[in-house]
């Protein structure tokens, strides 16, 4: 695992202390994403979502028909956007990447998104986000760019010794190995 950054300290404001009292988040519920052609869009995810075993149900709200897929951790929604294109670089999202358990998954995606008919790269390494960081990029028909990774070791870890993390900022650096 690559070292993390030895600092404490952020433009001279000591940021290494928790607040006394913390709400945690359990999961992350739930993604709205805006697409330019709801059908063309269900399709898409359809098939990405299916092959990533989900589910989905069909509820408008507010009269407007919505798309909404989910698994047993979170749940990924569409619903027809109100003009205007996606820009990964505007403000707003940049991209959404999804975990799987680990390499062989990564690569099976990429198989199954193929047989699909869904473009992708094919599983590779990216030492440049960690020494283990394993994965697939693609993008959905509005230009977003959607990310299937493998589950780091660091990842992992930070579940098992989440106790250990005592500091907000770089927590990391103050456990003891």
């Amino acid at each position: 695992m690559r070292s993390l950054s030895r600092q404490g300290h952020r433009e001279g404001i000591d940021v290494s202390d928790l607040v006394p009292e913390r709400v945690e988040v359990v999961a992350l519920d739930h993604i709205y994403l805006a697409v330019s052609d709801l059908e063309r869009s269900e399709k898409f995810y359809d098939a990405v979502l299916g092959i990533l075993d989900f589910r989905k149900i069909d509820a408008p709200i507010g009269g407007e028909p919505h798309r909404h897929y989910f698994n047993r951790l979170m749940q990924i929604s569409i619903r027809p956007a109100h003009g205007g294109e996606h820009d990964p670089y505007a403000p707003g999202l940049h991209h959404l990447c999804l975990q799987v358990a680990d390499n062989d998954a990564v690569d099976r995606v990429a198989r199954l998104l193929r047989a699909a008919g869904i473009e992708t790269s094919d599983g590779a390494l990216y030492p440049q986000y960690a020494d283990d960081y394993y994965a697939i990029f693609f993008v959905d028909p509005d230009g977003l760019r959607l990310e299937i990774v493998a589950r780091r070791a660091r990842r992992k870890l930070t579940v098992e010794r989440w106790n250990e993390l005592t500091s907000f900022f770089n927590p990391w650096t103050k456990v003891k190995s």
